[in-house]
């Protein structure tokens, strides 16, 4: 075991009760500097372990920010930066990419079920190949795993699960966690690999919702997504804004190993790294199951979201007896929790504002089971409606979800609350006065209002528009903020100055966007229809009205002059026509839509009958192909029958994968075992079926 070597000294004054009225910096020495620098980083990682990892931290809020004001500033002044410093916290420049990692150890996954019977099977065979062993229970977080490896005490890398191979290197990422230590403390190994599960803390979860919500951006749709989303951003100074913790809880490889979990998981404290004190030690596989039970009773009290318990033997040399699979280790299981009911709790309510203006109420909720999908956050609709139901922050409501829509709130099954929420009185975002229109709430201050102009923008380059990869809702915000975008058609003006003259972009991530923006110009019919943001239309409408009309002049045309007509093709109601009908005669999206039309030329789309080929199948498209776009490759399996949908889940059939796939989408392909086909076994599917790709 190696000491660490900046312990917590008694002689350093910036522990207990330390001063903030330090000496102009301008009158320090260097050695003076250097000196006052080291001992700043030797507090800072002891008040950070004291707050995280002990809970009982030492000094005030206001007076850790002045420490660590104080250091910031000496290192700037006098270039004393380093790389475990604690100033590094904050982020740095944006990444290109992130480097694909081997772990040092496999990160696999865990056997799981949600059936008592299943989890005694488990004991059984445990028992009868290595005999009675005690096992190690910790709530099974849902969040997301990282191996955080420490060479000679200090933060090496940290690396994301991936395919529990090799996973993205997020090491800046993670340096911005206030609860992973740059440094480890105490008789720590020279070498060590440990898990661990960063995660959004609930109550942080809902006000950085609310926060989202209110400025105009999509709200996460739970905690776990949040993580993720926030994980591999490739802006560390975007993760450091986000409230990220993490819980420590396994080894996977150490220059010394103890004997058992439980004394690894009792060194971790004094290492300084965060554990969970909901683990315990139990005999026996009924011991687990109690366990189990009793975190099931406290389950919603929790400031993290679980969604089970995991119980591992504790004996090491058991578990090296016991082995492992290609997919899990034998020595552990996961005993999940059932599907929380429709009935949650309403935590706070944040107004959106859309593109259209339209100001809408979302209840942020206690995290809930809706068909099959946890939710966090449903629609309360509009004013009328709120004081309809007599709905308010505190209540306990019924959740309902219709289709893939947001969920809405159906009804309030008991008041914790007086009355009903009361919408503003002026926009969450620009302040400008909400108006009424019936039971509807309009922010009044237009193309002023940076929520209604973002989020056109936004859209018009989303997944669900002309998926312009590298401009997104921070990239977004950042054009807009510098005054380079004030409608969407200022997209096709932008040069390679007005980028790189922005903080974070370089050369390559210039021209990188402007070769998008460019290869834009002559989009699919489809996808420059669904880019438009028209209120109910997405990318499955838009291309059924691409196949009906075939060019958009012609498309217009009627959505101007015979709405009656639009309501003759699929997934077009009355509803629906006369929304499309109110876009067009809009004169300020009139308007919109000829500036964009004066860069843009969508393309014909050809009439298809095709045939019923692939009935009965679901796709899913990710990353970029080589011969056709991917609405042109949606287009083709939906003209021969089966679907094309946004998202993976357990009724996908194939995730097709071209050049830089989505992470996510192959996580979840992954987790819902659907097959990853690339671009040449997606050609060689369809011509089995007689189908030419192009």
């Amino acid at each position: 075991m190696a000491a660490a070597d900046e312990n917590a000294d008694e002689d350093n004054p910036y522990l207990q009760d330390p001063p903030t009225d330090f000496a102009p910096v301008a009158d320090l020495s260097e050695d003076e500097a250097e000196r006052q620098v080291e001992l700043l980083r030797e507090a800072i990682r002891e008040h950070d372990r004291r707050y995280y990892v002990e809970s009982e931290p030492l000094i005030a809020d206001r007076t850790y920010d002045a420490l660590f004001a104080r250091l910031r500033d000496l290192e700037e002044a006098f270039d004393l930066s380093h790389p475990d410093s604690p100033t590094r916290a904050v982020g740095g420049e944006p990444l290109e990419e992130f480097e694909t990692v081997s772990h040092v150890a496999p990160m696999l996954s865990i056997d799981q079920s949600g059936e008592a019977e299943d989890v005694r099977e488990f004991g059984d065979r445990v028992e009868r190949e290595v005999g009675s062993v005690r096992y190690v229970c910790e709530p099974k977080f849902d969040g997301i795993s990282i191996e955080f490896v420490y060479e000679d005490g200090r933060l090496e890398r940290a690396v994301t699960r991936g395919d529990g191979r090799e996973g993205d290197d997020v090491t800046r990422n993670a340096r911005t966690i206030g609860s992973v230590p740059q440094r480890l403390h105490g008789d720590y190994p020279d070498f060590l690999a440990v898990r661990g599960e960063v995660y959004m803390p609930k109550d942080a979860f809902q006000q950085h919702n609310r926060e989202r919500i209110e400025r105009g951006d999509e709200a996460f749709a739970n905690p776990r997504n949040a993580t993720a989303g926030t994980i591999r951003q490739l802006d560390p100074s975007v993760v450091a804004e986000r409230p990220l913790e993490v819980f420590f809880f396994d080894v996977l490889e150490a220059s010394e190993l103890e004997d058992s979990h439980w004394s690894e998981l009792e060194r971790f404290s004094t290492y300084g790294l965060r554990t969970n004190d909901r683990v315990e030690m139990v005999d026996g596989v009924e011991g687990a199951i109690d366990y189990r039970d009793r975190l099931l009773e406290v389950r919603d009290d929790l400031d993290y979201e679980i969604d089970g318990v995991v119980l591992k033997v504790d004996s090491r040399d058991a578990r090296e007896e016991l082995g492992r699979t290609a997919r899990h280790d034998r020595w552990a299981f996961a005993y999940k929790f059932p599907a929380r009911a429709e009935v949650t709790r309403i935590a706070d309510v944040a107004v959106q504002v859309g593109r259209t203006g339209r100001l809408t109420p979302v209840a942020l909720l206690e995290p809930v089971d809706v068909g099959g999908v946890t939710v966090s956050r449903a629609s309360l609709h509009n004013p009328e409606e709120i004081a309809e139901k007599n709905v308010n922050v505190g209540d306990t409501v019924r959740v309902q979800r219709a289709g893939d829509v947001i969920p809405y709130v159906e009804e309030v099954v008991e008041k914790g609350s007086e009355g009903h929420y009361e919408m503003p009185d002026t926009c969450p975002v620009c302040g400008s006065p909400v108006e009424r229109d019936g039971p509807i709430a309009f922010c009044t201050g237009g193309l002023g209002c940076d929520a209604q102009l973002r989020r056109s923008i936004e859209y018009y380059a989303g997944d669900d528009g002309l998926d312009l990869e590298g401009l997104g809702e921070e990239s977004v915000r950042q054009l807009v903020d510098a005054g380079l975008l004030t409608t969407v058609a200022d997209l096709y003006e932008l040069d390679r100055e007005d980028l790189t003259d922005l903080e974070g972009w370089g050369e390559t991530s210039a021209e990188n966007l402007l070769a998008e923006i460019d290869a834009s110009r002559e989009p699919a019919l489809a996808d420059f229809i669904s880019a438009m943001g028209i209120p109910h239309v997405g990318p499955t409408t838009a291309r059924e009205l691409a196949r009906e009309f075939g060019r958009f002049d012609a498309f217009r045309q009627v959505a101007e002059e015979e709405p009656d007509r639009l309501e003759g093709v699929d997934d077009v109601g009355e509803t629906v026509a006369e929304t499309i009908h109110d876009f067009f005669t809009s004169e300020a999206n009139a308007a919109v839509v000829d500036d964009v039309l004066g860069h843009v030329i969508p393309q014909e789309a050809a009439v298809d009958t095709g045939g019923d080929e692939l009935e009965g199948l679901t796709f899913v498209f990710t990353g970029s192909l080589e011969d056709v776009t991917r609405s042109e490759a949606q287009e083709l399996v939906e003209a021969h029958g089966a679907n094309a949908t946004s998202s993976v889940s357990g009724n996908t059939d194939y995730l097709v994968a071209g050049d830089n796939p989505g992470a996510t989408k192959r996580e979840d392909a992954d987790a819902n075992d659907v097959p990853i086909v690339d671009e040449d076994e997606f050609r060689a599917l369809l011509a089995d079926e007689g189908i030419d790709l192009a």
